[in-house]
């Protein structure tokens, strides 16, 4: 009797034991909550990454958890019908993987949670109140970071001791763009370097530009984070082939396209926090109480093949400090 008892007893303890995340949702008929992901493009270390970051926190996908996903592939004006379809979807949040994406799904689901991914100051560009207290429906990561600039400018200047001028290509209607042009300047200035910046706002001024960029005869190539210029990478990175030119770039998708060089955020650790933010907001936080994070740490990413062909050779020092060298 005492056993049959003590069974008993344990038995409603465990119906009494609050549930593990999405566990509820896997019972038969149960509703599956349903997140969006909005990104230019899925990359290896994003979709993967979040993944499987989601699973860690109990979130799997298509038993505890459907994920609806949306690219532009390159064409900006697609967010915002991808993010009403998203919308339509009744989504229990959004994860936005760019500036403009972040911006087609607060126009399109002005009351669903948004975790963002932006390159740009979400300050700014009017994402959020503040990064300690949001405010509103939009948290998540920004990689903009002004200290960034300066890193930048002295890693080219390693790998061009000579250089003098410094060609910057740059998106003025980007509004974190001026204040990382800024700072571009000031590190520049400070190595002796002269700036000449190069203006590309929409799809249409990259042609002009770049041929402004080879009528300035720089030594080197800076080009400032911006979805737009992300969107050009390929024709960017064949360009500065091209013309010979060192180039240096703000995320590591420049040099997977062929780039010499970029100094960014860690897109694993990004996404891996990203995965928490979702786990919280669908647990029933409220974003505009969670904090907006940065970066924990900047990667360097070089690229052998490149600078061979650039007949560019680089520092030994530099190589030790990267955190990723393509042969």
């Amino acid at each position: 009797m005492r056993a049959r008892a003590r069974a008993l007893a344990l038995a409603l303890l465990a119906l009494a034991a609050p549930a593990p995340p999405g566990a509820l949702a896997a019972e038969p008929g149960a509703r599956v909550p349903a997140i969006g992901y909005l990104a230019n493009e899925p990359t290896p270390e994003s979709v993967p990454v979040l993944r499987q970051a989601l699973a860690d926190l109990g979130w799997h996908e298509g038993r505890t958890l459907r994920i609806w996903y949306r690219y532009a592939q390159g064409r900006p004006a697609t967010y915002p019908q991808h993010a009403e379809a998203l919308a339509s979807l009744g989504v229990a949040l959004i994860v936005a993987a760019a500036p403009p994406a972040v911006e087609a799904a607060r126009q399109a689901a002005p009351h669903v949670p948004i975790v963002m991914v932006s390159t740009d100051d979400p300050v700014a560009r009017g994402f959020v109140a503040s990064l300690a207290a949001p405010g509103g429906q939009v948290t998540g990561i920004t990689t903009f970071a002004v200290e960034a600039s300066a890193r930048r400018v002295e890693l080219l200047k390693r790998l061009v001791p000579a250089l003098a001028r410094v060609a910057v290509l740059w998106n003025p209607a980007n509004p974190s763009a001026a204040l990382d042009l800024h700072h571009t300047q000031a590190a520049a200035r400070a190595l002796g370097v002269e700036v000449a910046p190069v203006e590309a706002r929409v799809d249409s001024d990259v042609r002009p530009a770049l041929a402004a960029v080879e009528q300035r005869r720089a030594g080197a190539l800076l080009v400032l984070a911006d979805p737009l210029l992300l969107a050009q990478r390929r024709r960017l990175v064949s360009f500065a082939e091209r013309q010979r030119l060192p180039a240096m770039y703000p995320l590591a998708e420049f040099v997977d396209a062929g780039g010499l060089v970029a100094y960014g955020p860690g897109w694993t650790e990004t996404f891996r926090r990203v995965a928490i933010f979702v786990d919280k907001i669908l647990r029933g936080a409220r974003p505009g109480d969670l904090p907006v994070e940065r970066p924990r740490r900047m990667e360097l990413v070089v690229n052998l093949a490149a600078a061979r062909a650039l007949k560019l050779p680089i520092p030994s020092a530099l190589l030790l400090e990267a955190d990723r060298v393509l042969q």
